[in-house]
């Protein structure tokens, strides 16, 4: 019989429950008793190496990687699911195999930033979600006002980070806060239309 392969892509600012859907999703994996491989990368060392850890600190075993190919000698015939956490943070040949996986009959699902602390697409996260089968695009609450919460704030000593600070600071409640468009704020950027 032939499988069925697919991309779901579950994305949002930071603190919207991303991994807490992805965690989700694999309980209904392993209770349909599908043989599931879980990855992460290596720089996602906010709470423990081996584990995909939600910010309530529910987690799951997987496996870390450095590299979006370490991936591949993981996954073989036998596997029905692939699930990718924080999936920004990897290289852009983690499309193509994520691609290769679900032409393959495994289904794909991957978790991660959609847009980074300057508002703007993630890394391979845009490509990632045009060849996506499912979309699922969660918002937090905004810390400010408490309307729904669409942006990734970086904050430096209680400040919004200027733009010109790097794209990737691994962090959680210490550096960064869900805000609305309205209430988000990225000193140094030039907005086009303002």
């Amino acid at each position: 019989m032939k499988k069925f392969g697919s991309i779901e892509v579950i994305c949002g600012p930071m603190f919207a429950g991303k991994t807490e859907e992805l965690l989700r999703r694999i309980r209904r994996l392993e209770y349909a008793h599908k043989h599931v491989v879980l990855f992460k990368p290596l720089i996602d060392d906010r709470y423990e190496k081996s584990y995909i850890v939600s910010h309530n600190h529910n987690k799951a075993m997987c496996v870390a990687i450095k590299t979006s190919n370490e991936m591949l000698k993981y996954v073989k015939d036998d596997v029905d699911a692939v699930v990718i956490d924080e999936f920004q943070f990897l290289d852009d040949d983690a499309v193509d195999i994520a691609i290769s996986f679900s032409r393959r009959g495994i289904r794909v699902i991957a978790s991660g930033l959609d847009r980074d602390f300057r508002d703007e697409p993630f890394n391979n996260m845009p490509r990632l979600l045009a060849h996506a089968d499912l979309v699922t695009k969660l918002t937090a609450i905004c810390v400010k006002c408490g309307e729904p919460a669409t942006c990734t704030q970086r904050m430096i000593d209680g400040k919004p980070a200027p733009y010109n600070n790097p794209q990737i600071l691994v962090g959680a409640s210490e550096s960064y806060e869900a805000r609305c468009a309205t209430c988000h704020e990225v000193p140094g950027k030039i907005y086009k239309y303002e």
